[in-house]
Order: C-alpha cells, then structure tokens, then sequence
C-alpha cells in the first residue's frame, strides 16, 4: 500500500511540514489522530477548504483518526486578511455559521468504525478561559518576535490599517487548539493550508513547550492557475459549497471550464480517481484537448462530490439539452434556472414573433439577421427549430411556465423570461 505522504506528494498535496522524516515515521507505527480547523467566517465553505476535507479523508482511508475542528471561538475573531481588519461577527451569526459549516464537513468524513472522525468546537475549551489563565498559562510560551515576524502580520503593521490586538491575538487562539487536542484526545498532527503555516507552527511550539508532547504540522499548497490568476473565483465571486449559493449547474461549469494547463492538477487534488485513470485523462488532454475528457470527468466528479450523483447527472442532462443533445422539458425548475441563469434574457410574452425575440436577446444583431437565420433552419425554441419568420411564441414554449431557450447555429444561446 502507497504511504500516505507519498500519495500525498504524487498528488502535489505537500507544500510544507515540521520534520518529513519523523512524521513519516510516526504515520508508520499505526493510527495516527489528527485535525484540520475551519472557522465560520461565512455562511458556508468555499472549494479552497475542499482541499483541506479532501485531504483529511485521504489520511482516514490510509487508517487515521480525523479531528475536524469548526472554530467557534476563533471564528469570533478573525484570521488577519492582507486587506485590512474583518468585522466582527455577532455570537449568534458565528454559531449559526458553526451549524451550517459542520454539516458540510460531515459528509466527507466516516464517523464510525476504528477510525471515526470526530466534530469539535474550540469554543469549548476557550469560552470559560480567563483573560489571567491566557496571559499566564498560554501567552507566557510566545515570543513576540516570533509573532510580529510573520509575513501578514508585518504587512499590515506596515499598512495603513495597521493591525488590531484582536486579530494579532489570533495565533495564540489557534496554538491553543493544537495544545488541547494534543493534551485531550492525542492529537499528533495538524493540517493546513500553506498561508496558515506560522498559525500551524505556533500551535506546534506551544504543545512542544506547554505541553512536552512531540507534534507535527503538514500544509497544503494553496490552488493557483498556470497562468497566474485566482482559483476559486467566477465573475460572480467565490464557488461555495453551499447549493444556495453557486448552484450545481454553476459548480460543474466552473470544473468544465479548466485549462487544458490545470485540469490534471485538479484531478489529483479535488477527485479520488487512481494513477492510472488520471494518467489515461492526462493522456486525452495531449491527445484529444477539442473533447475535453479530463474536464468532464473533473466536473462531474467534484460536482457529484459536492452535491451528489442525482445532481450532478442533472446537470449533464442540463448541459446537452441546452445544446441540442436532450430534451429541456425533461429539466426540473431549479436546474433549468441555473443553466439559464448566465444566457442572455430578455423580455417575451406568448404571441410575440420569434424573429423579435432573437434579435431583443441578442442570438442575431437584427431582425433581418433573425429572418435569415429562420430562413436557413439554423433558429430554434427549445431545441425546435423555427418553421418560418412568422413563428410567434406559444404558450406551450415557456418551460415551468417562464423561459424559453432561443439557440441560433450549435452554440449561440439566449433565453426569454416572461417573468420580466
């Protein structure tokens, strides 16, 4: 069987770690337990944390004991951002966000069996701390050198904003955690991202120094581009794991649009697929990159990971039927007004002709473009092609009583909305 770490590395999920060898040593002598920490700064996760879920459930399929932490108390505080201080969130939206975050890590974990995951608050243990205890017992084992060294930590001290004791205090908060779990329940091993890799270190050194316990940090690197732009972000912002907020049909888009660059990194790192089955992907996008196979395979797998198999085959019927490849009427509400959300739409009502909408969506630059397109047989409503210029729109048309999908050609879409 495949070391974790080597499965790990194969995957270009190691950025950093505190002593290769001796973590090594110790995921080799049997279980291991181990934490990754989220803190419900929003309402729900985004796909960068996927990285950090993933990963986690990669260390309990090779046999060890996943803590997953949702920060209740240092959710109320904030990591300190580059671009200045956070607002502070009420008690009551931090817990509601706790809630909400804990059910989406859920999923991804095995909670039973000789490895069970575990869920944990760090609000538990710091919410009856005393401001004394802190100073004493915790704040003793830091250095403010240390501290003040960081990378975003010096940035914002020399920003404009500077940086509040709040949001300085914040790794003393997260140390604490690695200190209990390692005290409490074992812990051995702590995973991260990269950019929390000094946050990562101070909880090491407090357990080393608190506590005598010999502990460890991993981090994964964070997801970039080829060509150097943010991952993870859409026109529309950021991709949530959240339904409500990036729907399905947005979610595999978003997988499907990869660069030819990037799509076998982001097998390795967001699917569960074998060597050999991303080595054949890989192979297609040499081979054949105009079918892009490696990209489907991408979207659906994430899509079904996220949201599951029933919605991500949803989606793909989605997709070939607002091309041409299935029936649009077959479509539910909710997937059809995610497919369409991001076409062109305009205004039409029943009786208006078809070559007006064409050209108010935009599929055609005129009316007498529109005319043309009927006239060649290259103009459709839902996929049926219009007879003749004076083809108006029937009631019958509008899907789930609403829309009508307008194509002119193989790809050039809009959509009517009477809703507007």
């Amino acid at each position: 069987m495949t070391h974790i770490l080597d499965e790990l590395a194969w995957r270009g999920l190691i950025a950093q770690t505190t002593d290769a060898d001796a973590l090594r040593a110790v995921l080799s002598a049997g279980p291991l337990t181990f934490y990754g920490g989220f803190d419900p700064t929003a309402p729900s996760l985004h796909i960068g944390n996927l990285v950090l879920i993933l990963t986690m459930r990669r260390f309990q399929l090779a046999g060890h004991r996943p803590l997953a932490l949702v920060g209740g108390a240092t959710g109320l505080i904030g990591d300190p951002r580059q671009s200045g201080e956070r607002t502070l969130n009420s008690p009551e939206v931090v817990q509601g966000w706790v809630e909400r975050i804990r059910a989406q890590i859920e999923p991804y974990l095995d909670f039973e069996g000789t490895h069970a995951a575990r869920m944990v608050n760090n609000l538990d243990w710091t919410a009856s701390l005393s401001a004394i205890d802190l100073l004493r017992d915790v704040g003793k084992h830091y250095r403010l050198g240390t501290m003040l060294a960081k990378d975003i930590v010096a940035r914002r001290l020399h920003s404009d904003e500077g940086i509040s004791f709040t949001e300085f205090s914040y790794q003393v908060l997260q140390g604490m955690d690695f200190s209990h779990l390692a005290r409490e329940l074992d812990c051995r091993l702590q995973l991260g991202g990269n950019d929390q890799w000094g946050n990562l270190l101070a909880g090491v050194e407090l357990t080393r120094k608190r506590d005598g316990l010999a502990v460890h940090a991993l981090t994964t690197p964070l997801i970039t581009k080829s060509d150097g732009t943010k991952f993870g972000k859409t026109e529309g912002g950021s991709v949530w794991l959240d339904p409500e907020m990036t729907t399905p049909y947005a979610m595999y888009q978003f997988w499907l649009n990869a660069g030819d660059d990037d799509v076998v990194h982001y097998l390795k790192v967001f699917t569960f697929r074998s060597r050999e089955e991303i080595d054949a992907l890989a192979a297609a996008v040499q081979d054949r990159p105009a079918a892009r196979e490696a990209q489907r395979a991408l979207a659906y797998d994430v899509t079904a990971l996220v949201h599951g198999a029933a919605a991500a085959d949803a989606v793909v019927a989605a997709s070939h039927a607002l091309f041409g490849r299935g029936s649009l009427g077959d479509l539910d509400e909710r997937t059809l007004a995610a497919a369409v959300a991001e076409l062109p739409t305009a205004a039409g009502r029943p009786g208006d002709l078809v070559v007006d909408l064409l050209a108010a969506t935009g599929v055609v630059r005129s009316k007498s473009e529109a005319r043309r397109a009927v006239a060649e047989g290259g103009a459709s409503v839902n996929n049926v092609r219009v007879p003749d210029e004076d083809a108006t729109l029937a009631a019958g048309d509008l899907l789930h009583g609403r829309w009508a999908v307008l194509r002119r050609g193989k790809r050039t879409l809009a959509v009517v909305d009477a809703t507007l």
